[in-house]
């Protein structure tokens, strides 16, 4: 097995080969005068189980379409020497929130991404937490594992609880689902019954709006749940409405932090008392004081490092994801 990471995404690989207790294989990658680039392996792969981290989120270097194709360009190369089999692990899949025509004529760019990956030579594509999971795997036509931060994020809320009641709400009706195995997760952990609500959503030309709670959340200690932060704003409006429904402190827990536009002054005004995100997006968005003190960073090496031994030694990734933290 040789396990590759490229630069743009190197931290989060060296946590993943030192959560496998290996090192990462060499490669190379050169920039050219004009902006091409290109990238190979510098061991043999011919014959071997490869996987290629790479995390697909724009950065202050490279963009979104850059560490794409970057991804595209490699695992093809890597193909083109030998490789028996090639897995894209990308931490941050991109654009898997535009996995639907909500307008007409709009693009299903989930599906195109798949088409590319697989198109490259990808034969398995692993990713965390993404926006709609079953999209996600009705684009592929290659194998697929769907990771989720569940597991990390119960152990971190455990901590939070106390004896106080406890509500795991959706700041949303799309994320109803991705909350209630949270829940049982927790539940599982805790022996006691956890509570759920969800709050109302409408998203029309890039405005928000909706205030309707559903669920008990006075005096209860509530965990927001969502696939990701981008602004903030939905996560602040929902900490809003709890609070405003005399819920105790609130915590919210969301896979990919991206922080975007004014992220850091939503979350630092919000009534949120914590915000844990994982590390498959750096915060390099975020003000430095807010880092550690209204945001914390859960990795979410160990869960890669522990999908990619299974998948290699044809191991249970269910029984990963699965039962108490």
């Amino acid at each position: 097995m040789d396990l590759f990471a490229l630069n743009a995404t190197h931290e989060f690989g060296a946590g993943v080969a030192t959560a496998l207790g290996t090192e990462l294989a060499a490669h190379e990658e050169r920039e050219f005068e004009d902006g091409e680039h290109k990238a190979r392996p510098l061991v043999s792969v011919r014959g071997h189980d490869v996987y290629v981290i790479q995390s697909l989120h724009s950065g202050p270097v490279a963009s979104v379409n850059d560490k794409l194709c970057r991804l595209l360009f490699f695992i093809s190369t890597l193909k083109e020497n030998g490789a028996k089999r090639v897995t894209a692990v990308i931490p941050y899949l991109a654009y898997a929130r535009k996995d639907r025509q909500t307008k007409p004529r709009d693009p299903v760019t989930t599906r195109y991404v798949a088409v590319l990956l697989e198109a490259a030579g990808a034969g398995l594509v692993m990713t965390l937490e993404v926006h709609n999971i079953v999209a996600f795997q009705n684009a592929f036509r290659c194998q697929t594992i769907h990771l989720d931060p569940r597991k990390l994020f119960a152990r971190q809320a455990l901590a939070l609880i106390g004896e106080s009641p406890v509500v795991v709400a959706s700041p949303d009706p799309g994320g109803v689902k991705r909350a209630q195995l949270f829940r049982e997760t927790l539940e599982a952990s805790l022996g006691r019954p956890v509570g759920s609500a969800f709050l109302e959503k409408r998203r029309s030309a890039g405005v928000v709006s909706g205030e309707l709670l559903v669920g008990e959340v006075e005096a209860a200690t509530v965990l927001l749940v969502d696939d990701l932060i981008s602004t903030g704003g939905t996560l602040a409006r929902a900490a809003k409405a709890c609070r405003e429904h005399k819920a105790g402190k609130v915590f919210a827990f969301a896979a990919h932090g991206l922080f975007v536009g004014d992220a850091s002054n939503v979350i630092r005004q919000s009534e949120l008392a914590m915000t844990f995100v994982t590390d498959t997006v750096p915060l390099f968005r975020l003000t430095p004081d807010m880092v550690g003190r209204q945001v914390q960073v859960v990795t979410a090496a160990p869960v890669f490092a522990e999908a990619i031994c299974r998948c290699h030694a044809g191991g249970s990734i269910t029984e990963l994801l699965e039962g108490p933290a």
